[in-house]
């Protein structure tokens, strides 16, 4: 996110607005959200941490780990499978990336001579 004046101290609505629409948010309606942070009840995760997951949908463990503070201690390994598995499921991601990821693993499966 570019600041355009280094003095000002706060974001404009067109920032953020530029900013949100280029991230998974922009395809969050109130009912994914409620369903995702529902969905996180089982996991005893504070409120600041269930953000990060809303606003960020990490895919992997690293992510995950980055995120929820003290995880090792917090989350089995199974629990933090369980966590993506809900995240992939629940949020919706950029179309664009999957298909370009799902268009990678294909490539990767095609024997070479």
């Amino acid at each position: 996110m570019e600041v355009k004046d280094a003095n000002a101290a706060l974001l404009s609505n067109f920032e953020t607005l530029k900013y949100l629409s280029n991230s998974p948010c922009q395809r969050q309606s109130p009912e994914i959200v409620k369903e995702f942070l529902s969905a996180l009840k089982v996991h005893k995760l504070t409120k600041a941490e269930k953000l990060q997951l809303l606003n960020h949908r990490p895919m992997t463990a690293v992510e995950i780990q980055l995120m929820v503070e003290e995880s090792e201690e917090r989350l089995t390994e199974d629990q933090i499978e369980q966590l993506i598995h809900t995240i992939a499921s629940i949020l919706p991601g950029d179309p664009e990336a999957e298909a370009q990821e799902q268009t990678e693993m294909e490539e990767d499966d095609v024997p070479q001579e």
